[in-house]
């Protein structure tokens, strides 16, 4: 197996990760748009027990809260791979062990909640 590119040149390589683009950067607008629809959801809840609404029906709509919220986590997780652990598998090296690990322990992160 050969390689095209040395050390060098995979060091100069710049990504959108070292110009401080995130993975989520292309996506912001509908990712704020997203996080609105829950904060909405959220001060919903708020109201409802405010308005001493059945438990049952605040239970549901915690649950569409929650899923909500995992729903987005996932699709910011994909992004991350696609792009930050992606720019990091360029650099090689450390750089992409360091992002894989901090991946990793992102998802544990998500599956304990």
């Amino acid at each position: 197996m050969t390689t095209t590119g040395t050390a060098t040149e995979t060091e100069s390589v710049i990504t959108d990760h070292d110009r401080g683009i995130h993975g989520y950067h292309h996506q912001k607008a509908e990712h704020l748009k997203r996080l609105r629809r829950i904060e909405g959801q959220i001060r919903g809840l708020q109201r409802m027990v405010d308005e001493d609404v059945y438990c049952i029906d605040i239970l549901t709509q915690v649950s569409a809260s929650t899923k909500a919220l995992q729903s987005f986590a996932l699709q910011l997780l994909e992004e991350h791979l696609r792009h930050c652990v992606a720019d990091a598998a360029v650099k090689g090296g450390e750089e992409i062990d360091a992002k894989v690990e901090e991946a990793t322990k992102a998802i544990a992160r998500l599956l304990r909640t």
